[in-house]
């Protein structure tokens, strides 16, 4: 009976519930729990010390590494059966960190492969690479959001049928459409307005684009919200955007409203936005201090008549 009710009171936390819920499932290091809930390294540790003691999770060392998982237990399956029902959920981070821990080895291969970036090779270069890339795609509608002084935009109507270029600032826009007048650029649209409520009609465009914009919006989700609605069946989004970091002095520096964001929330933004096939990759980190990190996310639109 004492057993019993030591594993209740453990259980009236919401955080433990989730964590049993999660090594129910799989396996886990400290360090993957953290990303999926989001919570720090002590609290974590603190938790999983006490269902240990418990006698509810046992852990396993692999190198410097600690995996803890679920312990038999004859009343915890039942506890968690009814528990299970008001946690959240915390699937999609789940399968993201298993995902990431399937790549690991690749990526380890990855950087023995070709060393490109590393290494001088006359002629190669990303710019180089991105303006090829450019001309291998369709003639696209693409909306680019948080377009600034619009280089991208420019970029981006090389091959484009039509760029549609949105930002908040009259004088950008302004400086914009200087520049495209002076090099002879026609296919660019310039338009004033917010990303939250973006001048654009309802699916109007086949690629919507953010690139270092979304941590400028009030409300990150209804930016993505936004993008989705511009967008025709069977568009796409990409988004860069900085990983979530500790750097405040973004917030005065660069105007920064958000600290980047992690790629569970990027995850979650565009699922509940009612894209699909969503996939995130962290694609550059800077080699100076704060070593800003740059998140790629990009996700679907259904076609039409799918469901």
């Amino acid at each position: 009976m004492t057993s019993i009710l030591k594993t209740l009171r453990l259980l009236a936390d919401a955080n433990r519930v989730r964590l049993l819920l999660l090594l129910e499932r799989e396996e886990l290091s400290v360090a993957e729990l953290q990303e999926i809930l989001g919570k720090g390294q002590s609290q974590i540790s603190t938790h999983l010390a006490q269902l240990k003691q418990a006698g509810l999770v046992e852990d396993r060392r692999t190198g410097k590494n600690i995996f803890y998982t679920l312990k038999q237990s004859p009343v915890l399956p039942k506890l968690l059966e009814i528990a299970r029902a008001e946690a959240d959920d915390d699937t999609d981070a789940l399968r993201l960190v298993l995902r990431k821990r399937k790549d690991k080895m690749r990526s380890h291969f990855d950087a023995l492969a070709g060393k490109f970036g590393r290494q001088y090779v006359p002629g190669r270069s990303w710019q180089g690479l991105a303006e090829a890339l450019l001309k291998l795609l369709p003639p696209y509608v693409v909306a680019d959001l948080g377009a600034g002084e619009g280089s991208i935009a420019q970029l981006l109507s090389q091959r484009a049928k039509k760029v549609i270029a949105v930002d908040n600032s009259e004088r950008m826009i302004e400086y914009g459409r200087g520049l495209a007048r002076e090099h002879g650029i026609r296919n660019i649209d310039y338009r004033h307005g917010d990303l939250e409520d973006l001048p654009i009609e309802d699916a109007a465009v086949d690629v919507a684009f953010f690139s270092q914009s979304l941590h400028h919006a009030q409300h990150p989700q209804n930016a993505v919200k936004e993008a989705f609605r511009i967008l025709k069946p069977g568009g796409r989004v990409a988004i860069l955007d900085l990983v979530k970091h500790n750097f405040e002095e973004a917030r005065e520096m660069y105007a920064h409203l958000w600290l980047g964001f992690s790629e569970v929330e990027m995850e979650r933004f565009l699922k509940k936005a009612g894209f699909r096939n969503v996939q995130t990759a962290i694609v550059h980190r800077d080699e100076s201090a704060p070593h800003f990190e740059t998140l790629l996310t990009t996700g679907d639109k259904s076609p039409a008549g799918s469901t």
